[in-house]
């Protein structure tokens, strides 16, 4: 699959018409669709409104969390599997503006809670690169359906990773702006103040590309920012030389991970050549020192506030206002039998768990405690944004997951490597991901996180890292590993 700019050309010079271009991206979501399991729904009908944008024409997929006016949107949820919206949202009404032309609604972890692709009410998502792997999530099928070239980009959302780490499994490029930065109005929400709108492209200009449509004010939806007059595509060649970054060393510290396995230890390994790499470019990259303890409350802080979130923003979902209708008596007796069936058993326990933090008796030990701990850990990232550009780290400690392994949530690995870029959700920082390098035949990523308000040095940063690195268009019949 080309890039944007590559189908734009071809179809500024008669190579190819938009509606050839969309019938190809069609027949590969079927084709793909019983063995990856990228859509809940594959748009049969070619729809393309007039513009002159960049992106006209150009095939693309949704995430199905987002709402789409007579199209089904599930949020890969039982209780949502018949649900039609009657408005659209704006992300997805401005790329109808902007002429590009929707191929599907893709599968996620049910209502976007959680990080595997294995909990959507249609199934699991299977990685391109090796079918016995995770994709990650919760954007997975949106992930994999640019990662098996059906679509040059795809549209995700991302409340702690669930468009970065996808995004370093699948050999893509994986971006969320400034909370605010694209409108969530339509965004069926999980956790509201994580939540950010963001896409999955081939490459960083792509990503420019694509953000440089998507952002700006929107008067239904209050957080958003305004359009701060900069076109991120113009920006990307800027000189990088002397700009600073920083890693965090109880992160990426070889001696903390000798027990870890292989795997982890070649992208630590590969983690530090990328850094000679970006010295080489002309960066100042420095290594920091955070009180492990502050690193290991991420998790925990991420899993409170979202679950708390999560439980308050899904109310409504009753089977009276929203989903089938259930049994009983009384409205009590049915509500719930409407959640019981409507909702898979990891969905019914964040949300006890939500109810239980929201309880009066429990919200200063717990809920306004993960909030102290959220606020103390952007403050230290932003006093250090104060002497830095951007903060580099792995988007990973090791390649995608297969489907059988089961992880230690709670050991050291997981609690620091692994959740290490929810930082960006609490602060609302930018955030991208692209690809660095294979192990063991599987794709893995760097994660770039910028200061607020920075989205075009954070894509600048990025864009330079990516031209040096030589990993773009990652799609594994045409790379050869």
């Amino acid at each position: 699959m080309k890039t944007i700019m590559d189908l734009r050309n071809d179809l500024d010079t008669s190579k190819i018409t938009s509606e050839e271009l969309f019938n190809e991206s069609n027949k590969k979501a079927h084709k793909y669709q019983e063995e990856y399991n990228s859509f809940v729904t594959i748009v049969d009908e070619y729809k393309k409104e007039d513009s002159n944008s960049l992106i006209s024409g150009i095939p693309y997929a949704l995430k199905d969390n987002f709402s789409t006016k007579g199209i089904l949107s599930t949020s890969s949820s039982n209780i949502l599997k018949d649900y039609v919206p009657v408005y659209d949202a704006t992300v997805y009404r401005k790329l109808k503006e902007a002429g590009a032309v929707l191929v599907g609604k893709t599968v996620l972890d049910e209502l976007a809670m959680g990080g595997t692709g294995t909990t959507g009410h249609t199934g699991i998502v299977r990685n391109p690169w090796d079918k016995e792997r995770q994709i990650g999530g919760s954007s997975a099928g949106s992930a994999s359906s640019v990662a098996l070239g059906i679509v040059p980009f795809s549209i995700g959302s991302d409340t702690g990773d669930s468009i970065r780490k996808p995004a370093s499994f699948g050999g893509v490029v994986g971006f969320k702006p400034t909370y605010g930065r694209i409108s969530r109005y339509g965004l069926f929400a999980f956790a509201s103040s994580l939540d950010h709108v963001g896409c999955f492209t081939r490459c960083v200009k792509d990503a420019a590309i694509v953000t440089d449509i998507l952002k700006g004010k929107d008067e239904r939806d209050m957080t958003s920012l305004p359009d701060e007059n900069i076109k991120y595509t113009d920006v990307l060649e800027n000189d990088i030389k002397g700009k600073k970054l920083f890693y965090i060393k109880e992160i990426t510290d070889l001696e903390m991970y000798k027990d870890a396995g292989s795997e982890t230890l070649e992208v630590l390994t590969k983690f530090k050549e990328t850094i000679e790499n970006c010295k080489e470019l002309g960066f100042i990259v420095e290594e920091v020192s955070i009180d492990e303890k502050l690193l290991k409350a991420i998790y925990p802080a991420y899993m409170t506030i979202s679950c708390a979130e999560a439980t308050s923003n899904n109310s409504n979902l009753t089977g009276i206002i929203f989903g089938p209708r259930g049994e009983g008596n009384n409205i009590n007796d049915i509500m719930f039998d409407a959640r019981t069936k409507g909702f898979s058993e990891l969905i019914k326990r964040r949300f006890i768990l939500g109810s239980y933090i929201l309880q009066k008796e429990n919200q200063e030990r717990l809920f306004k405690n993960a909030q102290r701990l959220r606020r103390i850990i952007v403050d230290k990232i932003n006093e250090l944004f104060k002497s830095y550009d951007g903060m580099i780290l792995p988007a990973s400690g090791g390649i995608a997951p297969k489907f059988e392994d089961s992880i230690d949530r709670m050991s050291d690995r997981y609690l620091i490597l692994e959740n290490h870029m929810a930082i960006a959700n609490f602060g609302g920082f930018p955030s991208i991901t692209i690809p660095n390098g294979f192990v063991n035949n599987m794709p893995i990523g760097i994660n770039i996180t910028g200061s607020p308000f920075k989205d075009a040095e954070t894509l600048n940063i990025a864009y330079k890292i990516e031209e040096k690195l030589g990993y773009k268009g990652l799609i594994k019949e045409e790379y050869d590993v």
